[in-house]
């Protein structure tokens, strides 16, 4: 059964340090209990989100990829709740994510699931579902001389983020988009969709 999408927001991120500020705003946004599944192409800044997140939940680090543990728990250095930060890459199905017991700590920890589309949603009925596009790379040659982005150019590129909240916990729930026109880490916001 597919549940309804509570709130939804769309922001444009100007590059990989607009990632980490919009993670704090996010971890405003978070209690324990909570689920995040992020998707999106290598290099689209899923790590560093969750390093945001880290950061605005005040928990102990570094936050790196688990994609060789899978799952990391990194506890609350402030009385909050602590951050589970899975990665799903390797996983084929639900039920191995269903193996990894993430819904074990659920209602203690925030859970982010990385590569976690089609695969996490069952670990619980409301979650925020983060999908991240990067922008189409400008033409340019790489440092070997074959075409291609030159170094650290992914950085720079711009992110679209979608942000979807699922169920009853995220339906009173506003948008998520910048406030104040200092903060530079992102750009214009487009118009938020209406709550389905």
């Amino acid at each position: 059964m597919s549940l309804p999408r509570a709130m939804e927001d769309q922001i444009q991120v100007a590059a990989a340090d607009g990632m980490r500020a919009l993670g704090r705003r996010i971890a405003g946004l978070l209690k324990a209990d909570d689920l995040v599944i992020l998707s999106g192409p290598l290099g689209a800044g899923k790590t560093t989100l969750v390093q945001g997140i880290g950061e605005g939940l005040g928990v102990r680090g570094p936050i790196t990829s688990p994609t060789f543990v899978i799952a990391r728990v990194h506890p609350s250095l402030v009385g909050g709740p602590d951050l589970v930060h899975a990665d799903a890459y390797r996983l084929t199905g639900p039920a191995e994510v269903d193996d990894l017991d993430l819904d074990a700590s659920l209602e203690r920890s925030v859970t982010v699931v990385e590569w976690g589309g089609g695969l996490a949603e069952g670990l619980a009925a409301d979650r925020l579902e983060i999908t991240i596009s990067l922008a189409a790379p400008p033409a340019g040659r790489g440092q070997d001389g074959v075409p291609g982005p030159q170094d650290g150019e992914i950085d720079r590129r711009p992110r679209t983020v979608r942000i979807a909240g699922i169920g009853e916990r995220w339906r009173a729930a506003g948008g998520i988009e910048p406030r104040g026109s200092g903060d530079s880490a992102f750009l214009p916001c487009s118009p938020r969709p209406e709550a389905l």
